[in-house]
């Protein structure tokens, strides 16, 4: 084998943990051997190191495996890799060096380690001819032909659950280089990050860290808007900042894809590959074991094209009919349920005549909705299982638009009530404040504190039981000593509408997208709300950082290129924006109330029209990805092509030999 230079993997820190029920007293008493000392076996059979331990609440199997094991489980998976002639090619255990290592040196990335720890334990198979009799706490139960051991285990309730362990030496470097250095309030070590959380925990953190560096921008313009006295050319003023906001937006959404296709390219990741994937295995030409082979060109061939063609096509069309009516559900839904809802609050919110109940109506509003908006995006869920979308992402975009759909209405239509009725820029300005304070200061509350609580009262609960059973001498406190045991115990990076698509990145990437729609759309009522944005943006990188790594389990890793269906909705935002601030340029300089074809309305739906050109003219002046990143791109191309043609040549050659 092939020597990598830095691809040693540290065998000896443990990456995943089981988590089984702690057999009964009476059991113990009894002896002989149970499942548990089964899969032990198996484990260590499959290569990997096993350690156990007991806790108070349960009993723990920590694994780890060296890269050995690691490697000949990628090979058998045929898990394919990039190479460094930029194929992704399948992964070869006798030709690692031909492979492209990750930024910290190791072979595998995150995801790819996680997933061959959870092909060799759920690999584990019954190969005998019969099956196995298995025992767990006076409970017994068969282990049938060719069924996954651990499945087997989940199913009787024997494994509770199976979750990535964090690593302590790296976890505490993290936290004083990343979640503690206030040094610089937007640096992060994002290589780090991506190694040690995988590719989408790392590609938010980047995205959150460019935005809030480049809301400093507006927020400066926005302070200087707010504060300054232009005199005679006043007028100008609030124009021209609606002009720079807007071209500010266009340019960091396109320099951000200019920087996520670098990233990308640093960690060695091949988006154009990651887009294949994500399609069907019958529309993938790697997953032909043997593409050059005579009969697979036959069978490409010969085959019943115009069928396959329309089974294809009819596929596709079902799908789209079926997303149609599944939107249709979600609007007439926000339709019928949430905008009579939602009108009742602005009129309250009238009604109420001291900012203090105010600010009361709108936490009451807030905590209300979000119940209503997570029974929305539960129906989402329910909606996409029917919908025929190509592959995971596909089905975690159309999530993603329902969802936001919902949450869009619940966060503005109080402000477009407010300023379509009243036409008051300071009456506005007062509701965008309590918006928007109220709603950072419940999410950041929420966000931080129920993570603490849920730990402290399932910490509570496993104590408790623990002196109930009376195991614990007398006179002598139980307390949780193991570090697995406590990260069991922490609750899960998961999103508040469920984890079957999405983890928790969904809510910190929706609280983004809501707090840009807020600030763009009314940026002209108030400048200042750039600057409330850049400070909690600043302080959200921290609060996030600490939350994944000191509040929460280690979140199992998700393979995400880009940030996927949220850079749609930014540009969405981007052109709603231009639409209502034009609006609310016009209720600032029609004095009478009067909508009147006036020489200022004039000039300001001229503007409107300039912006939308700006919005989609601008965009492509600005490469999407830096030179360096294509010429690496056309590099490999070549090379590629080269290797492939020469490969052809010679399976020509010895197909030509053959018919000879």
């Amino acid at each position: 084998m092939a020597d990598v230079s830095g691809a040693v993997e540290d065998a000896t820190g443990f990456k995943v943990g089981v988590v089984v029920p702690k057999l009964s007293r009476a059991a113990a008493a009894e002896g002989g051997e149970d499942c548990l000392a089964l899969l032990v076996r198996e484990l260590e059979g499959a290569g990997l190191l096993v350690d156990r331990v007991r806790g108070v609440s349960a009993e723990f199997i920590k694994l780890s495996a060296p890269i050995e094991t690691l490697g000949r489980a990628a090979a058998e998976m045929q898990m394919k890799k990039l190479t460094y002639i930029g194929m992704e090619l399948q992964f070869e255990w006798d030709q690692v060096a031909a492979f492209v290592t990750q930024p910290d040196g190791s072979l595998f990335s995150w995801r790819e380690r996680f997933t061959c720890f959870r092909y060799l334990i759920y690999g584990i198979v019954n190969k005998t001819d019969s099956k196995i009799s298995l025992k767990f706490d006076h409970k017994e139960f068969d282990w049938k032909q060719n069924e996954s051991l651990l499945r087997r285990l989940e199913d009787e309730g024997v494994v509770k659950l199976v979750f990535p362990l964090h690593d302590e030496v790296k976890r505490k470097q993290l936290l004083r280089s990343w979640a503690l250095n206030w040094h610089d309030f937007t640096w992060q070590p994002i290589d780090e990050v991506y190694s040690y959380f995988g590719t989408k925990i790392a590609t938010y953190f980047s995205f959150l860290g460019m935005y809030t560096r480049w809301l400093f921008f507006p927020a400066v313009s926005g302070l200087a808007t707010q504060l300054i006295d232009f005199g005679s050319m006043q007028w100008l003023v609030l124009p021209a900042f609606f002009i720079f906001v807007i071209s500010w937006a266009v340019f960091f959404l396109q320099f951000w894809k200019r920087k996520n296709a670098a990233i990308l390219a640093r960690w060695g990741i091949n988006y154009s590959f990651a887009e294949y994937k994500a399609a069907p295995n019958e529309l993938d030409p790697f997953s032909l074991r043997h593409p050059l082979s005579v009969e697979c060109v036959e069978e490409k061939k010969f085959g019943n094209a115009p069928a396959e063609k329309r089974r294809l096509q009819r596929n596709e069309w079902s799908g789209v009919l079926l997303r149609i009516r599944n939107n249709a559900i979600i609007v007439l839904g926000i339709i019928c349920l949430q905008l009579p809802f939602e009108l009742a609050y602005a009129h309250l919110y009238e009604k109420t005549e001291t900012e203090a109940l105010r600010y009361v109506l709108t936490a009451a509003y807030l905590v209300a909705i979000q119940y209503y908006t997570r029974i929305g995006g539960k129906v989402s869920v329910t909606l996409i299982k029917y919908e025929n979308n190509q592959g995971e992402q596909s089905t975690a975009d159309s999530l993603i638009y329902k969802v936001f759909g919902l949450y869009f209405m619940q966060s503005y239509i109080g402000l477009f009530y407010h300023a379509s009725r009243y036409r008051d820029i300071l009456r506005l300005r007062r509701v965008l404040i309590q918006r928007l304070v109220v709603s950072q200061v419940l999410e950041n509350l929420i966000e931080n504190s129920i993570p603490y609580l849920k730990y402290s009262y399932k910490k509570y609960n496993a104590v408790h039981k623990k002196r109930e059973e009376k195991e614990s001498p007398s006179g002598k406190s139980v307390r949780l000593t193991t570090r697995v045991e406590k990260e069991y115990l922490k609750p899960s990076y998961s999103a508040s509408i469920g984890e079957e698509l999405e983890d928790g990145l969904f809510d910190d990437f929706l609280e983004l997208a809501l707090q840009f729609g807020m600030i763009m759309m009314f940026a002209c009522a108030f400048p200042l709300i750039f600057c409330f944005a850049a400070l909690n943006n600043a302080t959200e990188i921290r609060a996030d950082a600490l939350k994944l790594l000191v509040m929460l389990k280690r979140p199992v890793p998700r393979a995400a290129a880009t940030i996927g269906a949220w850079l749609n909705i930014f540009q969405f935002l981007i052109v709603m924006a231009i639409c209502t601030n034009c609006l609310l340029l016009v209720c600032l300089y029609d004095v009478e109330g009067k909508w009147r074809i006036e020489p200022g309305l004039t000039a300001i739906l001229l503007m409107e029209h300039a912006l939308l050109l700006i919005k989609f003219g601008f965009s492509h002046f600005v490469p999407e990805e830096p030179a360096w990143v294509t010429a690496n791109r056309v590099r490999y191309v070549a090379q590629a092509q080269t290797v492939c043609s020469r490969q052809l040549l010679r399976s020509i050659t010895k197909l030509n030999t053959k018919w000879e």
